[in-house]
């Protein structure tokens, strides 16, 4: 028997409990008859100045991964949903594709991430060289541009924030990102990624797509629009950008 609001489809969605961004997110974009069910990655709001904090920024991720998953596996979900990124670029795209697919076994359900949803995005675009904002520090900058590649895209521009924790990292505002993206801008790419599910992302990426004429993949709305088409929910509507709209 069907949930009596997930009719169609109950979406389980991890992210890290200092992540503010992407619950409201996947919530605006969430269609009718379709649920999400958030569980929390414990992380504390730990400072990050360097690499080395980074990587223990990405550590303490990885250690209650699959804490909260099982948690969130209790409501029986259809499809899981990962609201986290770094991890899932971490050690390139093969790397990736295997802790993909021992998560999907762990779960007992299949996965969307935000790297293998932007690949997903990209290759629809036809573009080939690409423009990268996040929010990490340089070693993890350097995992995205090395998962990037492995799939095939030159990565011609990356501009990385530096947050200085993952509270942080919400905080960052549109005119600020907005900048970043404007002055990212030449004849050189084809589109733009943004990384970092706690960037929020998505209206000024409509804005700068009308205003500049190139794609731009913003994270949450990639994996969310991944995941429903995993689920065969083809629902096309305006409002969150043109992977909805059109594809």
């Amino acid at each position: 028997m069907p949930d009596a609001l997930g009719w169609r489809c109950k979406f389980a969605v991890v992210a890290p409990s200092t992540n503010t961004i992407v619950q409201p997110d996947m919530e605006a974009f969430r269609p009718e008859g379709v649920t999400n069910h958030f569980g929390r990655i414990y992380v504390p709001n730990m400072p990050v100045h360097n690499d080395d904090d980074f990587v223990a920024l990405v550590e303490a991720i990885g250690a209650t991964l699959n804490d909260a998953v099982e948690r969130c596996m209790t409501c029986a979900p259809d499809y899981l949903i990962m609201g986290m990124s770094a991890l899932m670029f971490w050690d390139g795209r093969a790397a990736s594709e295997r802790r993909m697919e021992e998560l999907a076994d762990f779960a007992g359900v299949r996965v969307s991430a935000g790297s293998f949803a932007c690949e997903a995005a990209l290759n629809l675009t036809g573009a080939k060289r690409i423009a990268v904002i996040s929010p990490y520090q340089p070693v993890s900058d350097r995992e995205v541009t090395r998962f990037f590649q492995d799939c095939g895209f030159e990565v011609r521009k990356f501009h990385g924030l530096r947050c200085d924790s993952p509270v942080a990292i919400a905080q960052v505002q549109p005119e600020t990102l907005g900048g970043h993206l404007r002055a990212l801008d030449d004849d050189s790419i084809d589109a733009w990624v943004q990384v970092g599910t706690n960037l929020s992302m998505v209206a000024l990426g409509r804005e700068v797509e009308a205003e500049l004429g190139k794609p731009v993949i913003t994270i949450n709305s990639a994996t969310y629009w991944h995941a429903l088409r995993a689920m065969g929910i083809d629902d096309q509507f305006d409002g969150h950008g043109w992977l909805f709209k059109d594809h």
